[in-house]
């Protein structure tokens, strides 16, 4: 089946955080801006799980669903086979309703008030209140930024993980915003430094579906049996597929005694452990037939990476984009504007009336930098940058 992601679906009246006039109004203070910011795709979702969706809708009943079954953990196997040649098993399996959830659980059940967490900032903003709303010290082990690509400052990261109050470090693998694709000697170089001071590696892998072309996902806990036993791997349907609205993850974990105090924290003492009865069909389907739109939307998503390099380079060659590894999110570097984090959302709010993710909020390093959300029509992505090109012409005269 050959899908169409140049159609423009109108998603301003069906509850979406990205386009609900509301909530631009509530985050941006304005309703009248293009929105490329939260992470979830313009696209529909791949037909099969449309069409199971659909058959789960005509049922009629909506009531308690359990996902326990030989199909949804087979559907999960083979696909981390197939895709990433790391081969689990059932036991192994730990269902979320979500990551984030997950993660500030994690923090709570393995570490104390007061002990430390590492994250590698500029990162996901909702690290940062899983760890200090949970009442432990935050550790940023900042990227190092140069020639428009991000690497890890090992010496500190080695200081940091030597701290005897360092609990967890949390691994955002493919890296968001930054669009790292972790090397296998670099997952090895962190691996080894947590093992060495006994800190147990959450790794996020929710975009390890999403590699872009010359690259290559290694999940962290398949590089080894000590690995896997100090770490626990966060995955999901949600970014691969566009489902984040159905609330469904897994979360793998090896070690039995780290599995059982987990699954007992998030199930009896949080009780998050009741799937979403729709979220059980789609990630069957999608993970059973929705390999043929995974290659068409990275090869489509690809093709708006190319867009927006050949814009930059034709009409804002002040602006830099990172050289995109993994993700749909393009991370734009914007300093030559001379502006704080707070004017530029101004002036991209009031002057070329887009929504985008300011850099700050993603930590130490952000600064200065835009993240934009390339998964969507391409002549959407052409429209933001148009406007905001002219914006800065109209700002430069």
């Amino acid at each position: 089946m050959k899908y169409d992601f140049d159609q423009v679906i109108d998603r301003t009246d069906t509850h979406s955080v990205k386009w609900d006039k509301n909530l631009l109004e509530e985050f941006f203070g304005t309703s009248d801006a293009l929105p490329l910011w939260v992470a979830d795709m313009d696209f529909l979702c791949p037909q099969p799980v449309v069409e199971a969706v659909t058959r789960k809708a005509t049922e009629g009943i909506y009531g308690y669903s359990w996902h326990k079954t030989p199909e949804y953990f087979d559907a999960i196997i083979r696909w981390m086979s197939r895709r990433h040649g790391w081969n689990i098993d059932k036991e192994s399996i730990v269902f979320s309703p979500g990551i984030v959830p997950a993660i500030d659980i994690m923090i709570r059940t393995f570490s104390n008030i007061g002990e430390k967490v590492i994250i590698q900032s500029p990162v996901y903003y909702p690290f940062f209140s899983a760890v200090q709303n949970n009442g432990r010290q935050l550790l940023t082990n900042q990227l190092k930024y140069e020639n428009k690509r991000y690497t890890i400052d090992f010496e500190d990261f080695e200081e940091k993980a030597k701290d005897p109050l360092t609990k967890i470090f949390i691994l955002c693998s493919p890296h968001n915003p930054v669009g790292r694709v972790w090397s296998e000697d670099e997952l090895k170089k962190m691996g080894d430094i947590c093992l060495e001071n006994d800190v147990l590696v959450i790794s996020d892998e929710i975009w390890h579906d999403l590699i872009l072309t010359g690259n290559k996902h290694i999940i962290f806990s398949n590089i080894s049996e000590e690995f896997a036993d100090k770490s626990i791997t966060c995955t999901a349907p949600s970014k691969t597929f566009n489902m984040a609205g159905l609330q469904t993850s897994n979360i793998i974990i090896s070690n039995e005694k780290t599995r059982e105090e987990f699954n007992f924290d998030i199930s009896r003492r949080n009780n998050l452990g009741i799937p979403n009865a729709f979220g059980i069909v789609a990630l069957m389907a999608a993970y059973n037939e929705g390999e043929e739109w995974l290659s068409q939307v990275l090869e489509y998503i690809e093709g708006n990476f190319g867009f927006l390099q050949n814009f930059l380079e034709d009409k804002l060659p002040d602006v830099d984009m990172v050289g995109p590894e993994g993700t749909y999110l393009a991370w734009l570097d914007f300093s030559f504007l001379g502006m704080n984090d707070e004017d530029r959302k101004e002036f991209l709010l009031k002057k070329a009336k887009v929504a985008l993710d300011s850099g700050g909020i993603f930590g130490p390093g952000g600064e200065g930098f835009e993240r934009i959300n390339v998964a969507c029509p391409k002549t959407i992505l052409e429209e933001c940058m148009n406007w905001i090109y002219n914006a800065i012409k109209e700002e430069k005269k």
